[in-house]
């Protein structure tokens, strides 16, 4: 955190460990939910876990019907969320945003119904890897959204914004401080314009901040400064010492607001976190201190049965008491798919890996990950097993050409987990048409929602 700052980039900190006794002023703590799973936990298990942790705020990534209808009658603050490939609709088609507003949200407003407080349309429009496929429909889509919100005469409880990856601002390769800070040139103006009409109607301007990726496929950045607690490399930019990216990063942000005329802006962190493997730097130590690659599927606090992967004080109060898990989660049968050990006729047993890490989740297996350490013969039963317990354990998918075997002896090693699925809740099907890198093995994947309060 920056030791010392200039007035225009003070804020009030919400943040889940540290400064959560701010709660009062009306920030608090809150995650993310994903549903991008193979299987899928019970939706009212999950609200019941959520409520016990205390987490009084989630950003949902669409407007799913069932998890909204195990959320009614809590107090639990929700950003709904309308996801890129609707964006073009909803910009041409003001019919179509007041279609969607009546029935996520103005539906659902009721006494003992949903909690509504803000509407994210789309999700990372700006970010580079689309190469501008969502920058000419993100801000009319958000204009209709808000419009049709003012409509229902729900405009000033609920406001439409726009989640950002912090890629859409930086600072020069040649002044890498947050005072440098500026939005990327070739968005620059389609941005400002979108935090003028965020602006206007008292909005928030929310962005996504993730620490892990400076590290990501960059060896020579400085380790430690990836984390809240650094100490051995420190940034100085005029009067201010940063110790970690992230402060760093979002006084960039602030910095490049205060250069488009809104110093006063107000700043909610939608996404922040660790993921705990897929990378060598993707682990739990890491997590616990807060671009497309194996990790992806591997962010959030909980595994995908609703385990906590690690310890972690919610309240900051130095208290020996982690999270709460997901209760009475029901599992497959516990039986396991693994490379005969009788078997010799191995010709094709390079093809079959290749075939079941297509259809499944292989991740933990890649360079610094936890299996990273297996035999080709313990990298053939982690895939086999993968993909039988993907598919539901149906029989038939524990064959590979004659090479598998089930068992009832379960083969993880030392920090290696071959998972059993849970058999509760639905499945997607592999085939769906954002393909197999969509298919996110994190069942109830969630991140740290952090508010900011100028």
């Amino acid at each position: 955190m920056a030791q010392e700052k200039s007035s225009h980039v003070c804020y009030q900190v919400a943040f889940l460990i540290v400064f959560l006794a701010l709660a009062s002023s009306g920030s608090g703590v809150g995650v993310n939910w994903g549903t991008m799973a193979t299987h899928q936990l019970p939706p009212n298990k999950v609200v019941k876990m959520l409520q016990e942790n205390g987490f009084d705020k989630l950003k949902l990534f669409d407007a799913d019907e069932w998890i909204m209808a195990a959320l009614l009658g809590t107090d639990i603050e929700v950003m709904l969320a309308i996801p890129n490939n609707m964006l073009e609709d909803m910009s041409k088609n003001p019919k179509a945003a007041d279609s969607w507003v009546y029935e996520n949200v103005t539906s659902y407003l009721y006494p003992g119904g949903l909690n509504i407080k803000y509407i994210a349309v789309g999700n990372e429009p700006f970010l580079k890897e689309y190469n501008g496929t969502y920058l000419q429909s993100t801000l009319p889509a958000l204009m209709n959204i808000q419009t049709s919100l003012n409509k229902a005469g729900l405009g000033s409880k609920i406001k439409a914004t726009v989640p950002f990856n912090a890629d859409v601002y930086y600072s020069p390769d040649s002044n890498q401080v947050p005072s440098a800070g500026d939005f990327r040139p070739e968005v620059k103006d389609l941005t400002i314009e979108i935090i003028q009409f965020l602006y206007s109607n008292n909005a928030p301007f929310t962005v996504n901040i993730y620490p892990f990726l400076s590290l990501y496929g960059n060896d020579h950045f400085p380790f430690d400064f990836a984390f809240f607690d650094g100490s051995n490399k420190v940034l100085i930019d005029g009067n201010s010492v940063y110790t970690n990216v992230f402060d760093a990063n979002l006084d960039t942000l602030y910095w490049a607001l205060e250069k488009a005329g809104y110093p006063d802006m107000h700043v909610i962190v939608g996404e922040v976190g660790w993921p705990t493997d897929g990378d060598k730097n993707a682990n739990v130590q890491n997590a616990k201190s807060i671009a497309p690659g194996n990790f992806e599927r591997h962010w959030g606090i909980f595994e995908f049965d609703g385990k906590p992967k690690y310890e972690l004080d919610l309240r900051g109060l130095e208290e020996d008491k982690g999270l709460v898990p997901v209760e009475g989660v029901k599992y497959m049968e516990k039986q396991w798919c693994i490379l005969d050990p009788d078997a010799t006729e191995l010709h094709y047993l390079a093809e079959s890996i290749d075939y079941a890490c297509s259809l499944s989740d292989c991740t933990a297996l890649g360079y610094g990950s936890s299996c990273n350490g297996l035999t080709l013969e313990g990298n053939a039963s982690y895939a086999f097993n993968m993909y039988y317990q993907v598919h539901n354990q149906r029989d038939w998918d524990c064959d590979f050409s004659g090479l598998a075997i089930l068992t009832d002896e379960n083969p993880s090693e030392k920090g290696c987990q071959f998972p059993v699925m849970i058999s509760h809740g639905s499945t997607l099907l592999l085939h769906q048409h954002e393909g197999l890198s969509g298919i996110l093995m994190k069942a109830f994947c969630v991140y740290i929602f952090l508010v900011f309060l100028l």
